[in-house]
């Protein structure tokens, strides 16, 4: 089976070695990819892990996974990436991600801010 994120490697080897520790992402780009892969697993622990301490909104991880497990996530489409790169600290990555709710498809359309610290990637929130 290819991975959620959409990359045609197995999820084991793709988004799953980064939600178990195993590995970290190398682009912004990469972790844009692995939380998708979150959202459709409703892994709460690993969305509240990735994104930046200073914007996470810690009291909603129950919320988000809720929110995740009552869709049905259909693909992720990454339309820009802007930095991001392995040598880069700031990125952003613009995508559509689709999924199946109260009987139709919904779209999250959003261009997303990342930082690296420590040579770890963070999900900042909305590109300003």
């Amino acid at each position: 089976m290819h991975c959620y994120c959409g990359n045609l490697i197995p999820y084991a080897t793709c988004c799953g070695s980064l939600h178990s520790g195993k590995t970290l992402a190398i682009t912004a780009e990469a972790l844009m990819r692995s939380r998708y892969s979150a959202f459709v697993m409703a892994n709460g622990n690993y969305l509240m892990k990735t994104h930046h301490p200073t914007t996470r909104p810690v009291k909603d991880k129950k919320a988000i996974v809720n929110w995740a497990k009552s869709v049905e996530w259909v693909k992720l489409e990454i339309l820009t990436t802007y930095k991001g790169n392995a040598l880069d600290t700031k990125g952003t990555v613009t995508f559509n991600a689709y999924f199946f709710e109260n009987g139709k498809v919904d779209v999250i359309h959003e261009a997303s801010a990342f930082v690296k610290e420590e040579n770890r990637w963070y999900y900042l929130g909305l590109s300003q």
